[in-house]
């Protein structure tokens, strides 16, 4: 009898284990759906690359990335967010702690309520953006114990803004806690110590609310294929037009987060446009920095010469402060200044006068984009000294040879440096193409044709070095002779129109909504103007979006 009991409570002690791990893996929040009819109704786009062959990701449950802080984030109700809105929603970095200063709003609020939104939207089929695709587990708590330092009065007295803010990062950002993927399959399991800019945030105190997806391998992967796609994070989708308009790229996920008010700011990165294009598709304020002013050190690169990371935010005001909050002199890479830039950080406050503006304008656009024409002819009746321009033809001939070669030996360095080969089986880019190979549906549906063109390419190492030298000289003369002169504050451009020959100048360049196209589709006036101008570049804009509150919520994420 005794040992038929003991029999019975071993098997119901079994049995519940068994259902316990049943239990556990059943939890879910989110259920995968077919993806096909909304694939099929994309096949006859406009536009080729949006003709997409998925939208859901094979490889990311998004279950992994989410119950972690489901608990948590649930345990705000639905009064209470809409209580937090108008203190949180579209509003800058001081408003926002004026807010928290006055016990209107706490720092563990501020992280539940992107939270809230993130859960919300991303969550919902119909309306996720597939952007976010990793959350740090500790925000919550990190959060809390700012408060409660607060509390105590044990708060640092002299903070950087950024402190205490939720920021978003794009996801070839080495971050401690969270994997690093550039959204590839081949570094799904890299984890990695933070990266020199992510130092520098948390320094300063900001809060690192997860990572968001990205063109994968930062565009320079596949050819003709769609923004915003990577084999880790899907399809990312614009909030102003799901599977209509672009989300731009490569830190879409960047530029899509931002503009559904997913986080106070986001860090993107740039080798050629990858800045500037989402945030103007998505109307949100992007900027592209002198290279060397923002360090690169764990960041995965497709050019040292011609790479840098950046801020995605909502306004000026938060741009020169998220910018301000990444800056530092890092010896880890050879073009980090020691100089230091003042004003950066205020720069939003302080908008230029339109009187004391002298601005260049395309001929070209003047005549093609009446948007463009239209806004020039504004800024001149507010006394803007605007001068039509032509540039000078110049040979931009080996821009993807800079890219090929440094790619090929730069991320060699980087995998070596920053990834544990028991985490990651590759170490170049030749072990890339193989790996990608041995599944090509899921690792590349898109195909690699960039990645196979980097492997053919026969450019010498001092043909580098001239083409790299060539470029820089056509960069700066293309902008150079309408700057000098006239004497010019900057040239103005749409969107990522003049990106290249910003990026082999290694300009700076701020780009600011502009408004809406007749179908809904965001475009944005972008600032070009001499290295580490960032400042003067964000007056300038702080002064136009002053006077044109151009950017709009996207509908369905207000």
């Amino acid at each position: 009898m005794k040992k038929a009991l003991l029999v019975l409570l071993v098997g119901l002690l079994f049995s519940c284990k068994d259902s316990a791990k049943v239990d556990e893996k059943q939890q879910r929040i989110w259920e995968p759906y077919n993806d096909s009819l909304e694939v099929a109704s994309n096949a006859d786009h406009e536009k080729g690359r949006m003709r997409y062959k998925l939208i859901q990701s094979k490889v990311l449950d998004k279950n992994d990335v989410f119950l972690p802080l489901y608990d948590e984030v649930s345990k705000m109700t639905e009064k209470e967010y809409e209580f937090l809105k108008p203190l949180i929603l579209e509003q800058n970095i001081f408003s926002i702690r004026k807010s928290i200063e006055g016990d209107l709003l706490t720092y563990e609020k501020l992280v539940l309520f992107y939270l809230y939104r993130i859960y919300k939207y991303e969550l919902d089929n119909t309306t996720t953006l597939n952007t976010v695709i990793a959350l740090n587990k500790d925000v919550i708590k990190q959060a809390r114990a700012l408060d409660e330092m607060m509390a105590k009065g044990t708060a640092p007295g002299a903070r950087h803004p950024i402190y205490g803010m939720p920021i978003l990062l794009k996801d070839n950002i080495n971050t401690a806690g969270m994997r690093t993927t550039a959204g590839a399959i081949a570094l799904m399991d890299n984890e990695t110590e933070d990266a020199f800019i992510v130092q520098q945030l948390k320094k300063n105190g900001a809060l690192i609310l997860g990572k968001v997806n990205l063109s994968e391998w930062a565009y320079f992967l596949c050819s003709g294929c769609p923004v915003g796609y990577s084999a880790v994070g899907g399809q990312t989708l614009n909030p102003y037009g799901r599977r209509i308009f672009e989300t731009g790229g490569s830190s879409s996920g960047s530029g899509t987060a931002i503009a559904a008010n997913y986080a106070v700011a986001a860090v993107g990165t740039e080798t050629s446009g990858s800045i500037l294009s989402p945030s103007s598709q998505n109307s949100v304020v992007g900027l592209k920095p002198t290279i060397g002013l923002l360090s690169r050190t764990g960041i995965v690169p497709i050019s040292s010469t011609l790479d840098t990371p950046g801020p995605m935010t909502k306004n000026t005001i938060d741009n020169g402060i998220l910018l301000d909050a990444m800056t530092g002199f890092d010896e880890g890479d050879p073009k980090s200044t020691k100089e230091e830039y003042p004003g950066i950080i205020s720069a939003g406050l302080h908008p230029t006068a339109f009187k004391n503006m002298r601005l260049g304008a395309f001929s070209s656009l003047m005549e093609s984009d009446s948007m463009y024409s239209a806004t020039i002819e504004k800024l001149r009746t507010l006394g803007a000294t605007v001068i039509a321009f032509t540039p000078p033809e110049v040979n931009m001939d080996g821009f993807l040879s800079i890219l090929n070669l440094d790619m090929k030996n730069d991320l060699p360095a980087y995998l070596a440096k920053h990834t544990n080969s028991e985490h990651v089986q590759i170490a170049s880019i030749a072990d890339a193409v193989a790996f990608n190979k041995e599944d090509t549906l899921t690792r590349i549906p898109y195909g690699q044709a960039l990645f196979e063109g980097i492997l053919t390419d026969s450019t010498t190492a001092q043909g580098l070095t001239d083409i790299k030298k060539r470029l820089e000289n056509s960069g700066r003369t293309f902008f150079d002779t309408a700057l000098e002169q006239h004497n010019l504050d900057a040239i103005l451009s749409i969107n990522n129109y003049h990106a290249g020959y910003a990026a082999v100048a290694k300009y700076p360049a701020l780009t600011v909504p502009m408004g809406y196209k007749n179908s809904g589709e965001p475009i944005s006036l972008t600032f070009i103007g001499k290295p580490y101008k960032e400042a003067a570049l964000l007056r300038l804009g702080a002064a136009y979006e002053k006077e044109f509150p151009n950017r709009k919520m996207p509908e369905g994420y207000e």
